[in-house]
């Protein structure tokens, strides 16, 4: 007996479709096309979502460098003395203390001892 898998067969594709909405010309209509620009998305958004942890940790650098140069030190200097004077902070911490409170990010630097 012929078996022709109605119903699974539109919800498959149909999935595909619907994921597929907002492509470019018959990506978002054609199912052989769709599958591979959908298939071709999700391998994007997986490697992407790592390099965004990526570019974030990188602006914590940035942002803590241009901090500490206001104080009149290094970015690399700062971590050395934080680390030699037994300050537990993440760079998350310091860049957002560097940006929402140059205050307290300044006094830290002179405690710490990290102008050279």
């Amino acid at each position: 007996m012929r078996v022709k898998r109605g119903v699974k067969a539109r919800r498959r594709r149909n999935k595909i479709l619907k994921r597929a909405k907002g492509f470019y010309a018959a990506g978002s209509r054609s199912f052989t096309i769709a599958i591979e620009k959908t298939d071709r998305a999700l391998v994007y958004a997986y490697r992407d979502r790592k390099v965004k942890k990526r570019e974030i940790r990188s602006l914590w650098t940035i942002r803590i460098n241009a901090a500490a140069r206001m104080n009149g030190t290094t970015y690399s200097r700062l971590i050395g003395a934080l680390a030699k004077s037994g300050v537990i902070l993440d760079r998350k911490s310091l860049a957002d203390m560097a940006v929402r409170d140059p205050a307290s990010f300044s006094s830290l630097c002179q405690k710490v001892g990290a102008s050279a």
